[in-house]
Order: C-alpha cells, then sequence, then structure tokens
C-alpha cells in the first residue's frame, strides 16, 4: 500500500491500479466477477475503500501467481476455504496433472520406439489407455465384477493388496505393460475364466461366498511363503484347507470326487490368466501374487486327483 493512500479513503480505479500494479481492465474484470466491490461516485465512476480493495487485489494477484483459478481464490476470499486449504487443492491438482503428463510422454516414446510392423498394435493399445488413471479404473471394475457376491469392503481390501498402482512415472515398458494389463481386463473372456477360476464349478451353490472367500485367502496367505521359497506344489495341509473351504461352502465334504470336480473344465492355465498376473508381477517386484499362490493350488490339487 503506498504512502498517500489511507485506510478508510476512497480511490479511483486508476488509483488502484496504480498501487496494485493491476491493469484497469483486470480490476474491472474482477469487480464483475464479484472479488472485488465497489461503489459509484457522484458522477458515477466506480471507487473503492482504499485500504480493503488493495489487500484484497494484492492476495488475488498473488495467489494467480500461483496457478490458483478463480473459483478457488473466490472460496478464499468468501472465508468457504482457507488459504492452505486452497494451496494443498492445487498442489493435488499438480500432481495429478504431472501424472498424466509423465504417461502420455511415455507412451509416445514407446510409440516412437516401437518397430514400424507393430507401431500400429501399440498405438491401439495405448489409446485405449491414455493415462494411468483410465487403466487402473478398468482394473479396478474387471475385479469388482468378479468379486461381486462379496460386500464393496472385501473388493477394497483385495484390490488393495492385488492390483498395482499406475506408475507415477512411468517407463516405456511401464506403460506398455499397464496399457496391456487394462487390456486383458476388457475382455469378456477373461472375466469368464478368471470368476471360473476363483469359485469353481457351480457356484450358484456356494452358500457363502463372503466365507469362501476369506478361507480361500487364508490359504493363500499361508502358500506365498512355500511359492517364495521356492516349495513344490503338495499335498498337505494347505491343500486339504482349500478343498474343504469349496467342499463346506457348497454343502459338501472332501472327498476325491469332489477334488475332481474342483478341476472339471479348470481355467487355471489359460494363458490370459498367467499372461495377466505374469504383468502385475512387473509392478510388484518380488512380492508374491495371488495368481502365483493360486497356480500353486491348482498343480498341487492336480497332483493329488491323479494318486
Amino acid at each position: 500500500m503506498t504512502d498517500d493512500i489511507q485506510i478508510g479513503a476512497l480511490v479511483s480505479i486508476g488509483e488502484l491500479a496504480r498501487s496494485t500494479g493491476l491493469a484497469v481492465r483486470t480490476i474491472r474484470f474482477y469487480c464483475d466477477e464479484g472479488i472485488l466491490e465497489s461503489r459509484r461516485s457522484a458522477g458515477g465512476h466506480r471507487m473503492f475503500d482504499a485500504g480493503s480493495a488493495t489487500e484484497r487485489l494484492l492476495l488475488v494477484r498473488r495467489l494467480r501467481a500461483l496457478g490458483l483459478g478463480l473459483g478457488s481464490i473466490t472460496d478464499v476470499l468468501q472465508g468457504d476455504r482457507s488459504i492452505a486449504e486452497a494451496i494443498a487443492a492445487e498442489s493435488a491438482r499438480l500432481d495429478t496433472e504431472f501424472r498424466s503428463l509423465a504417461w502420455r510422454r511415455a507412451a509416445l516414446r514407446a510409440l516412437e520406439t516401437a518397430a514400424p510392423m507393430q507401431r500400429t498394435e501399440r498405438l491401439v493399445l495405448l489409446a485405449d489407455a491414455p493415462d494411468g488413471g483410465v487403466a487402473h479404473d478398468c482394473l479396478l471394475r474387471f475385479w469388482q465384477r468378479i468379486l461381486a457376491p462379496l460386500p464393496r469392503s472385501d473388493i477394497d481390501m483385495w484390490v488393495c493388496w492385488n492390483v498395482p498402482e499406475p506408475p507415477a512415472d512411468p517407463s516405456i515398458d511401464e506403460v506398455v505393460a499397464y496399457a496391456e494389463l487394462a487390456a486383458l481386463a476388457a475382455d469378456p473372456e477373461l472375466h469368464k475364466v478368471v470368476r471360473h477360476q476363483y469359485w469353481r464349478n457351480q457356484p450358484e451353490l456356494i452358500r457363502n461366498p463372503r466365507g469362501l472367500y476369506a478361507d480361500v485367502g487364508d490359504v493363500m496367505t499361508a502358500v506365498v511363503p512355500l511359492v517364495s521359497e521356492g516349495v513344490r506344489p503338495r499335498s498337505g495341509d494347505e491343500l486339504d484347507r482349500y478343498v474343504k473351504a469349496h467342499a463346506s461352502a457348497r454343502g459338501e465334504c472332501d472327498s476325491p470326487r469332489f477334488r475332481e470336480q474342483l478341476l472339471i473344465d479348470a481355467t487355471d492355465t489359460d494363458r490370459r490368466i498367467r499372461q495377466y498376473w505374469a504383468l502385475t508381477g512387473q509392478f510388484f517386484g518380488t512380492r508374491i501374487t495371488v495368481g502365483q499362490a493360486h497356480n500353486w493350488v491348482y498343480d498341487a490339487l492336480t497332483h493329488s486327483a491323479e494318486l
């Protein structure tokens, strides 16, 4: 605020422009948008309270310099949001924008480096996954349909552990792999084979899907260390618990006949399922995926049925 403008004094729009460094047309715009209040002189000219108008406009100019939109600034001026909250929201928006730009950059580089014969196929793949968020949403919808009998809280927990987040700054290989995951998840046939793998035969006979899910989840938790340690699939407690979970869910008992039923039209070896979990493993590193655990149990079940 300059020395010649006193609190409580009225100043013209020109004086206000000189004291704040803003253009007259900008101040008029802020008045029209309801950001700045003015009163009319006897001659019909806009007049402003020197102190409050100058302070308000300087705050607007500083927040605009940080990239905040007029909507956010208006919320601050009206007291609906603090400056800290507005800045945090803008920071979060920029994080999202940067991730989107990083994804697009990696996708463009993936196209640039593709062999001429592969470029069209890769273009189609990446165009269907324009950013990581879109691809991730596709994976979420896929598993929500697979696990549909379960409560949303259980599904969310499963997804949190088994669905990789899109990389914030993906490499060429990562953006292609994640787009391939999304393309697989969009395949209606994969939905059928994965659903069959998870719920096995006659899912309509399952009395308590949530109980079956919990029991099988416990088995997978026990199997993960075995897979990690390189233990070959085998008969034993883990397999017995898995079969018992499915049998109890259908009101049956574990028997050679029931074990054979679990293998009817088994889809565990489907190429698309194996590809899905192989791609997922690229984002989880050394962490054992639930797909690997399911493979271990399937191989153990197959072996036991052959005995």
